[in-house]
């Protein structure tokens, strides 16, 4: 059975200088971030964004997205940042070397949040600071589910063990770029370059990804999609039905019947 309720909503919070700062010295060595002629300079973008969305999708529809960071330097992710509809709260640091204090408005706004919205299943933190430790107890105590993300190199580890599940963003940007499900099926050609194809493959991906099972139901792949993109309608594709989009693309998704329903698995693509 899919563990994503659709009754309850997803609430994301990144710290974004944290992450950034995560994947650029793990491109360019320990420190670099940390020197003045990097870290106040527009950055070049290196977070992969919409991976982390798509995750955040896989369990639920987003209510809340909001990124904390001095903008004045991220600009250059204006685009994807855009295109997920992430929020940006604007931080200024009180002095040329401090921090933003982008955790500490983080924790606040996350404990506010779940005491105002009773929809919110699970609680996000993109970011690997200890100082995420107390509110992670919040969240958890008020019933919720709470999900961490942060790089491998600057992830502190006892924030990491406080969460229900902690994700390294590596390894989700690995599983996202080599787009190959467990268990899938024996490859098959690729697919054409179709807006509906992918979509229903990214969705299928990260439905099996959330429930362990490469094997999907049906019915809970076409709200994933209008998750991933809510103006998608299969009509605009040439479609009649959900149904008849992916029996036209065998290529794509494999079929069989369930106890319940019917359900979907991915087919693995040339080069995977």
């Amino acid at each position: 059975m899919d563990k994503v309720d659709n009754t309850r909503s997803v609430a994301i919070y990144w710290d974004f200088e944290n992450l950034h700062a995560g994947v650029l010295e793990a491109k360019y060595g320990e420190g670099a971030y940390t020197k003045q002629e990097i870290r106040f300079k527009p950055q070049e973008p290196l977070v992969d964004i919409q991976a982390l969305v798509e995750l955040g999708a896989s369990y639920g529809p987003i209510a809340i997205n909001r990124a904390y960071g001095n903008w004045q330097f991220f600009s250059r992710y204006r685009d994807a940042l855009l295109q997920t509809s992430v929020e940006l709260i604007q931080l200024f640091p009180p002095g040329a070397s401090a921090k933003n204090g982008a955790d500490i408005k983080l924790c606040l706004d996350a404990t506010e949040d779940i005491g105002r919205f009773g929809h919110i299943g699970t609680v996000i933190i993109v970011g690997g600071d200890s100082d995420f430790m107390p509110v992670a107890q919040k969240i958890k105590a008020a019933g919720r589910t709470l999900i961490g993300i942060g790089t491998r190199r600057n992830t502190n580890r006892h924030w990491a063990n406080s969460c229900h599940e902690f994700r390294f963003y590596e390894s989700l940007v690995e599983a996202e770029g080599a787009n190959a499900e467990p268990n899938a099926s024996p490859v098959a050609p690729s697919p054409p370059v179709h807006p509906a194809a992918e979509l229903l493959r990214r969705a299928v991906r990260l439905l099996a990804e959330s429930t362990g099972d490469a094997w999907v139901n049906k019915a809970s792949v076409l709200p994933m999609i209008k998750r991933l993109d809510p103006t998608f309608d299969f009509k605009d594709h040439g479609y009649g039905s959900f149904s008849d989009m992916i029996k036209a693309l065998p290529e794509v998704v494999e079929v069989r019947k369930g106890d319940v329903d019917h359900q979907l698995r991915a087919m693995a693509t040339v080069g995977q």
